[in-house]
């Protein structure tokens, strides 16, 4: 006997639904219109390699601070920070803030939510 499917509920199933005229569902549209900022992100147009320092001290020290540049000329630093945070990007330099400032950060964050 095959297994029963899973009906998604209505809720669900209006956001699987591809939008009008689109041939994408809500939640792909969602998903493209909040990256959208990575389009007009300043680092498009350099060497990925220069936002992924290997260590943090030495040669790596300069690579985060021409990384953290780019990143303060940048019309969508804070978007981009944003979505670091949320989705966890542990590795370089995201929103114009190295891996340890980003680790800084969140521990700040959640202290704060602690004392609240």
């Amino acid at each position: 006997m095959p297994p029963t499917a899973i009906q998604p509920s209505s809720a669900d199933q209006d956001r699987l639904t591809p939008a009008p005229g689109s041939g994408h569902t809500v939640d792909d549209t969602e998903e493209h219109t909040d990256m959208d900022w990575r389009h007009r992100a300043l680092c498009r147009d350099e060497d990925p390699e220069l936002f992924f320092p290997i260590g943090t001290t030495g040669p790596a020290v300069t690579q985060i601070e021409q990384a953290k540049a780019v990143c303060h000329r940048c019309p969508v630093v804070q978007s981009c920070l944003e979505w670091a945070l949320t989705s966890g990007q542990d590795s370089g330099v995201w929103g114009g803030l190295s891996e340890d400032e980003r680790r800084a950060l969140k521990r700040r964050t959640q202290r704060a939510r602690v004392r609240t």
